[in-house]
């Protein structure tokens, strides 16, 4: 036999190895151990004995999570906190971190680019996806920056969280902005300063994190430790649903939902009521609050403003005082008569409700900022704060 007959032969010889492996007659084990064929759990098969096979009959360990994640909030594409930069085809940068797990991967240097800045082009249609809570890289993120210049220390998935529920401005912004202006002087060079959107750990971390505007003089609640075995997001929302489990709560507190425990004797809105949640002080203190902007915007701004909670930048201009938002070549005109005394209480006001959680995530420190931006609004309008029964 000639020497060049050897390759073909090596070749059909291969073939036919690798169809026996492929229906099953010849598997790997087999021609390996004999030990190993005796046990058809221990034999690994380079492709499936037999088929076809039908993709629902593989299991999936973690079927249940990506369901309940699939469902939840962090999930909705559809959804404006996804799906508002769809018409510009790319998620802006400042924006990336907390809109898209790709941008938040990008900020923390998990993708292998530059940690604390989003330096490439996200693409649209990206939600919180499971990449953002359990890449392994995140064991390496020890600390996050909040608005504020506090550096807190975090553990794992706490970087998640933290990350994208901590605000985009804090006290300081304000306090930045307002500084060296009369304090009850309408200046144009000032924009209402927005706190941002479900501000959670901003709330949670209280005074310590230093999220709203603290008034000179004042103390204020630090992070809020509630009670063990509270200790992080996680210990009230599950991972993936993000729902409440309430259960825990019934150890310490007799109500029907989270919305009516309520954790003092006494009330804080006026009202004499202890019946219902710290919610609901929590709730009317903010209202109060707002009525109080209004005026003061009027008689001591002298320009009224209107509030309206479904468009940026919320506070709009009615000059004439008619409770109708003046309008200027189509659109709605931004308040833009804002004082350092009413803009510092706008802030706080808008970081305390843009939290839904506040009652349970730090409710100690949302009554103090509520109470504090009434109090320095009532100097000016002449409204004396003991007369309205109030409690910080």
């Amino acid at each position: 036999m000639r020497h060049s007959s050897i390759p073909n032969l090596l070749s059909f010889g291969l073939a036919l190895f690798l169809a026996a492996v492929f229906f099953g007659s010849v598997s790997l084990g087999q021609i390996s151990t004999d030990d190993a064929a005796e046990d058809d759990t221990a034999i690994p098969f380079a492709l499936p004995q037999s088929g076809p096979f039908k993709p629902a009959d593989i299991q999936i360990d973690n079927d249940k999570a990506i369901s309940d994640w699939f469902r939840s909030a962090h999930a909705n594409a559809a959804a404006e906190a996804f799906s508002h930069w769809d018409d510009d085809g790319e998620v802006r940068a400042a924006c990336a971190t907390c809109h898209s797990g790709e941008g938040f991967r990008d900020f923390h240097g998990l993708d292998g680019t530059e940690v604390g800045v989003v330096n490439g082009t996200i693409d649209t249609g990206g939600v919180v996806d499971c990449g953002t809570c359990h890449n392994a890289g995140l064991a390496n993120v020890t600390e996050v920056t909040l608005p504020s210049g506090v550096v807190h220390p975090v553990t794992g998935v706490e970087a998640s969280c933290l990350t994208c529920h901590q605000g985009r401005s804090a006290g300081a912004t304000v306090v930045k902005a307002t500084a060296d202006m009369a304090v009850d002087e309408p200046n144009s060079d000032l924009r209402f300063i927005n706190p941002h959107y479900a501000t959670a750990a901003a709330t949670w971390l209280g005074g310590y994190g230093q999220a709203g505007y603290h008034y000179d003089g004042k103390d204020y609640s630090g992070r809020f430790f509630h009670a063990r075995p509270v200790a992080s997001c996680n210990s009230c929302h599950e991972p993936h649903t993000l729902e409440i489990a309430f259960e825990p709560c019934l150890t310490c507190h007799q109500a029907d939902s989270p919305r009516d425990i309520r954790i003092s004797r006494q009330s804080y809105d006026g009202t004499g009521n202890t019946s219902v949640g710290i919610r609901s002080d929590i709730a009317n203190n903010a209202a109060r609050l707002l009525d109080m902007i209004r005026q003061y915007t009027a008689e001591v701004a002298g320009v009224p403003t209107i509030y309206d909670g479904t468009r940026y930048p919320y506070f709009f201009k009615d000059a004439n005082g008619d409770g109708a938002i003046d309008m200027e070549d189509g659109s709605p005109v931004a308040y833009g008569a804002w004082t350092p005394r009413s803009l510092r209480a706008a802030f706080n006001w808008k970081l305390v409700t843009a939290d839904p959680g506040n009652y349970a995530h730090n409710p100690h420190y949302a009554l103090e900022l509520l109470y504090d931006s009434m109090a320095d609004l009532s100097g000016p309008l002449g409204i004396d704060m003991e007369d309205l029964g109030l409690l910080r």
